[in-house]
C-alpha cells in the first residue's frame, strides 16, 4: 500500500467537494435566482455564517493542496535520507488534515442548525420570521406545513435542499480528513511506501 497515493486521492477529492460547497453556499444567497432577498437581509441567519464558502470550501483547499503536493518526489529528506523527508511530509499532512476536520465540522454544524431552524420567510400574517423555529426540525417530516411560507416562493425546498447538500458534503470531507489523519500517521511511522518499488509508483 502506498500512503502517498492514498493522500493524493483524498486531496483531489477534497478539491471537488470544496468547490461544490462553495457553489451550494452561494446559491443560498439567491432564492429562485433573485437577489433582492439578500439585499433586503431576508435570508436565514445561518446563510451568513459562510459555512460552505469558508468551512467546507476555502479552508478545505489548504489540506487538499498539501495532500496532492505529496506526489512531488523532490523531498530533500533529512541527514541525507530522502525517505526520512517523505515520512516527515506525511506526518505534517496530519496537521493539515486537522484543519480540514475543523472546517468540515464547522460546515456540518452550521448546515444542521440551518436545517433545524428553517428559513426566514414571509408568513400568512405578512410578517418576516422563522416560521418553523419552534418545531425543532419536525417540519422537515411534514411537507404540508411548508406552504406557510409565502415568500420567497419555494424557499423551504430551496433551503432544505442546499443545507442538506452542505451537510452531506461536509460530512464526506470530515470522513476523508479523518482517514488522512490515520493515513498520515501510518505513512510517517511505517514509511512513505512499503517498498522501494512502490516509491517509484507513487
Amino acid at each position: 500500500m502506498c500512503y502517498g497515493k492514498c493522500a493524493r486521492c483524498i486531496g483531489h477529492s477534497l478539491v471537488g467537494l470544496a468547490l461544490l460547497c462553495i457553489i451550494a453556499n452561494i446559491l443560498l444567497y439567491f432564492p429562485n435566482g433573485e437577489t433582492k432577498y439578500a439585499s433586503e437581509n431576508h435570508l436565514s441567519r445561518f446563510v451568513w455564517f459562510f459555512s460552505g464558502i469558508v468551512g467546507g470550501g476555502l479552508l478545505m483547499l489548504l489540506p487538499a493542496f498539501v495532500f496532492t503536493g505529496l506526489e512531488q518526489d523532490d523531498c530533500c529528506g533529512c541527514c541525507g535520507h530522502e525517505n526520512c523527508g517523505k515520512r516527515c511530509a506525511m506526518l505534517s499532512s496530519v496537521l493539515a488534515a486537522l484543519i480540514g476536520i475543523a472546517g468540515s465540522g464547522y460546515c456540518v454544524i452550521v448546515a444542521a442548525l440551518g436545517l433545524a431552524e428553517g428559513p426566514l420567510c414571509l408568513d400568512s400574517f405578512g410578517q418576516w420570521n422563522y416560521t418553523f423555529a419552534s418545531t425543532e426540525g419536525q417540519y422537515l417530516l411534514d411537507t404540508s406545513t411548508w406552504s406557510q411560507c409565502t415568500e420567497p416562493k419555494h424557499i423551504v425546498e430551496w433551503n432544505v435542499s442546499l443545507f442538506s447538500i452542505l451537510l452531506a458534503l461536509g460530512g464526506i470531507e470530515f470522513i476523508l480528513c479523518l482517514i488522512q489523519v490515520i493515513n498520515g500517521v501510518l505513512g510517517g511511522i511505517c514509511g512513505f511506501c512499503c517498498s522501494r518499488q512502490q516509491q517509484y509508483d507513487c
